[in-house]
């Protein structure tokens, strides 16, 4: 059990912190570490100072002092979020928030205020709004997306290949997210570069992050009145007209929700593979090698750097212990992702290979589990597969140690993915995605060694072929394909 002064809501301590420069800063009020500041420019490293002296489960500060639990244990956090009767997302029950220890004006207000969405609901409220996001999601079609990420992947590189050099963050990874929700929400036309840079600003907490925020909800709300008006076959149509009966504002709440979760995560995803594949010569091998397809890199990167690094919050709604730790009523605890996926009891070898393990805590869990991860996972798989088969020698033109990363107590965001690599011509990509063919998915390509170009709606023909006979349908074939080889087919698009 934790000694009282250790409880995050019950701690009245008024020791300020050490000045700068001692060697205690970064420990505030009570003893406790804080999530912010100088000293945590490293958050990684105070997980696990955290989970040296605490266990699973430790308190700590966010800024301006306000106490919160950090969940750090693999079962701990999907304990927390699987047993709705103990934890909830609903904020109105946080006792900082209760007491006005969190002021209107705090850094992370726009984490914790509370929303009229399935996130921060519970009970039957949660059951109608989730009931709705997740009906609108499974009516994608996910065949559909797929083409449109292709082709949507070869408009963005074609507008770099024949430099030779490109940032894959700022003009790809940035990117791509972004297009490809615009087409399932049914807004392709509002995507351009305005809004990927709304999307950026409103994330950073800059000055003008309101007026961003202020763009992007102007937006969906004249998309929740078009499609009010006039019904399509897309997200937004279908979340207004299912039978939980959303009005405008929820639809519009809900809207940016699922846009902005999925740009992020998935614009974090994509520069997080992608790095992995150009500094790891491990990594690269086994992709080069065949040992590990794009899915599976995706899986690795989703273990190792997950998009989301925290979760901010759960609250408890009875007393209760968790991790050895007694937690009060109205504690606020984080969702550790990212400490919880190299958790030691789960993963004493961090340098281990997952090899498509999908139990990291990546998209969360319970109740409130991601309904967007298969979108999610599709753009990385889908988009980095067809840029490396664009670029096949493609370079990191900067060294390792040069990367920048703007980090947050939610996650870290690469600045930037400077690459070379031997100009290549711009491919055709005027057909519409819902009739482009998806290239299969290669396993053969190499990075940083030179190979023959291939098309971007048609996979190249193979030498042992006949020229005209078909590729994908040979007249006479060695043997029927397996069970494998028909899912590979299934779950690449054709």
């Amino acid at each position: 059990m934790t000694p009282e002064h250790l409880s995050p809501t019950g701690t009245d301590d008024p020791l300020a912190g050490p000045p700068p420069g001692c060697p205690a800063h970064g420990i505030g009020p009570g003893g406790l570490r804080r999530l912010y500041g100088p000293e945590a420019e490293n958050l990684g490293a105070v997980y696990e100072k955290l989970r040296e002296e605490h266990g699973p489960v430790a308190p700590a500060l966010l800024h301006e002092d306000v106490p919160i639990w950090v969940v750090l244990g693999h079962s701990e956090n999907l304990h927390m979020v699987s047993t709705p009767a103990q934890f909830c997302k609903n904020n109105r029950l946080w006792k900082p928030m209760q007491d006005g220890t969190v002021k209107p004006d705090h850094p992370l207000m726009p984490h914790f205020a509370w929303q009229p969405i399935c996130a921060h609901a519970e009970g039957d409220e949660h059951v109608r709004l989730r009931g709705a996001v997740t009906a609108a999601m499974s009516t994608i079609n996910h065949r559909g997306v797929r083409r449109h990420i292709n082709r949507a992947t070869q408009h963005l590189v074609n507008k770099f290949c024949e430099e030779g050099r490109a940032d894959l963050v700022g003009q790809f990874a940035e990117h791509l997210p972004m297009a490809v929700m615009c087409q399932v929400l049914g807004m392709a036309d509002e995507y351009n570069d305005r809004m990927v840079h709304a999307a950026r600003d409103m994330l950073k907490g800059t000055e003008t992050s309101i007026a961003s925020n202020a763009y992007v909800m102007d937006v969906l709300m004249r998309l929740t009145a078009r499609r009010r008006a006039a019904p399509e076959d897309d997200f937004t149509s279908h979340l207004i007209n299912h039978s939980a009966r959303l009005n405008d504002e929820e639809v519009g709440q809900h809207l940016r929700v699922v846009l902005m979760a999925a740009y992020e995560a998935t614009t974090n995803l994509l520069a997080n593979v992608l790095r992995l594949v150009l500094t790891d010569p491990g990594f690269r091998a086994q992709l080069n090698g065949g040992q590990m397809t794009v899915p599976q890199a995706v899986e690795q990167s989703l273990w190792d750097e997950p998009p989301f690094s925290t979760v901010f919050a759960y609250f408890a709604k009875v007393d209760t212990e968790l991790g050895g730790q007694r937690i009060r009523k109205g504690d606020g605890l984080l969702l550790g992702i990212a400490p919880g996926n190299v958790d030691p009891r789960v993963r004493p070898d961090l340098s281990a290979n997952m090899m498509g393990n999908r139990s990291h805590l990546a998209f969360s869990g319970g109740p409130h589990e991601c309904p967007g991860q298969d979108i999610g996972r599709a753009i990385a798989d889908v988009g980095v597969d067809a840029l490396l088969n664009r670029l096949p020698d493609v370079q990191l033109d900067c060294e390792e140690d040069e990367l920048r990363w703007r980090a947050s107590i939610s996650n870290r965001h690469l600045v930037a993915l400077p690459v070379r690599f031997d100009p290549k011509p711009q491919q055709d990509v005027k057909a519409k995605p819902d009739h482009a063919a998806v290239p299969a998915q290669r396993t053969d390509w190499q990075v940083g060694a030179p190979t023959p170009e291939y098309a971007a709606v048609a996979p190249a023909p193979q030498p042992a072929v006949p020229p005209q006979q078909p590729v994908l349908a040979p007249e006479e074939p060695a043997r029927p394909a397996g069970a494998w080889r028909r899912f590979l087919r299934w779950w690449r698009g054709y």
